[in-house]
């Protein structure tokens, strides 16, 4: 099997990211990590960056949201999997939507959550292809894909 392409759904304030790619190097997984942007300043402004100032914060945020969202339709319609990580550090609404928006489009959602969350994530756990505690658990489970 050629590389697969996983879409890395959730908060971009800590390095989990890299940790999980430090995984799947450790068992020889041929992927393609794609996410949102992990800049969060770049996030913020690339709204105004493109279409110039808004008139107020509320359309400044709607048009940054609007370009990260043209984003991660792209990206996650390209890919062959959704890895949604939630933890308690940050709220996670985008990670929430990113994940909805991969089960409605039949993307297989790999979602990683801590048992203290099972009763707040209990219905996406239910719509999720494989729920896991760990980034060790779901790299195994990614690379289980591969044998």
């Amino acid at each position: 099997m050629e590389e697969i392409t996983i879409y890395l759904a959730g908060e971009i304030h800590s390095d989990w990211r890299d940790q999980f790619r430090d995984e799947l190097e450790r068992r020889d997984v041929p992927a393609e990590l794609v996410g949102p942007q992990e800049g969060h300043a770049r996030s913020d402004d690339v709204g105004e960056n493109i279409l110039g100032p808004q008139p107020n914060a509320r359309y400044r945020d709607l048009m940054g949201a609007r370009a990260n969202t043209l984003r991660t339709r792209v990206l996650m319609s390209r890919a062959d999997l959704v890895v949604a990580k939630f933890g308690n550090e940050y709220r996670q609404w985008n990670t929430a939507a990113d994940a909805g928006a991969a089960v409605a489009s039949g993307i297989p959602l790999l979602l990683v959550r801590s048992e203290d969350l099972v009763h707040a994530l209990k219905e996406l756990d239910a719509l999720a292809t494989m729920t896991v505690e760990t980034l060790e658990q779901a790299a195994e489970a990614v690379a289980y894909i591969f044998e």
